[in-house]
């Protein structure tokens, strides 16, 4: 087997942490924020890196895809109109090895898309199936380096909900909850309190299926060159 390592492009600690279950992998944490992840990732290329890999959950665009549904990305859109092809080998390895996973476009964006009307305009405009705020950092990265790159995500909130404001702002740059945050977005609205109950039981499910995935996947999370 060949030596090296991987590195796991993710917006959450926890994912992080899923991630480097896998060995060969060291994981990136963005926080969600696309310019703090570049320079993560570019400092951590060093001799024996192999290539990248989106990893985490994401929101559902493509109606029907449920919480807990594993999305392998074929190709990464950006709102600038950018189209960037994944590495067709690895993506071919995590579909076959990933039961029931969906395959096509995923949607990198600067911010989150949170309401399900902007999800299902987005999903008529581009046919992507799920949207993050890693992708794209990881696509411009890896094509501009000439770096495979692979895109693993699984959905946590469909199309169909839309993201209450306690959950949009409840991320710190590290990759942790702000639970100060949800709480005084809470207090402000508490009409919000069933929809976190709902996308925190998505979020869950989400996990749940993403820790199933680096268990399914071994060395470099199904990376061709590391398997």
């Amino acid at each position: 087997m060949a030596t090296g390592f991987v590195i796991a492009a993710t917006g959450l600690k926890a994912e992080a942490r899923l991630a480097e279950k896998s060995q060969g992998v060291r994981a990136v944490i963005g926080g969600g924020r696309e310019e703090r992840l570049a320079a993560l990732l570019a400092q951590s290329m060093e001799d024996g890196f192999r290539g990248l890999i989106s990893f985490g959950i994401a929101g559902g665009l493509r109606p029907g895809l449920k919480p807990g549904t594993i999305v392998v990305g074929t190709s990464v859109l950006h709102s600038s109109g950018r189209v960037y092809q994944s590495d067709a080998r690895w993506s071919d390895r995590l579909f076959e090895a990933l039961p029931n996973a969906e395959s096509g476009p995923v949607m990198g964006s600067s911010s989150i898309i949170a309401g399900r009307d902007e999800k299902r305009a987005i999903y008529l405009k581009s046919g992507a199936f799920a949207a993050d705020m890693e992708s794209h950092v990881v696509a411009q990265l890896a094509s501009d380096r000439g770096l495979p790159f692979a895109v693993l995500r699984v959905i946590a909130d469909p199309s169909t909900l839309t993201l209450p404001p306690a959950a949009v702002k409840g991320l710190n740059p590290d990759g942790s909850p702000n639970i100060p945050a949800v709480l005084k977005s809470l207090a402000t609205e508490p009409s919000q309190l069933w929809d976190i109950i709902r996308i925190a039981g998505a979020t869950q499910r989400a996990m749940k299926s993403l820790f199933r995935c680096h268990r399914l996947l071994g060395p470099g999370l199904g990376c061709a060159d590391l398997g």
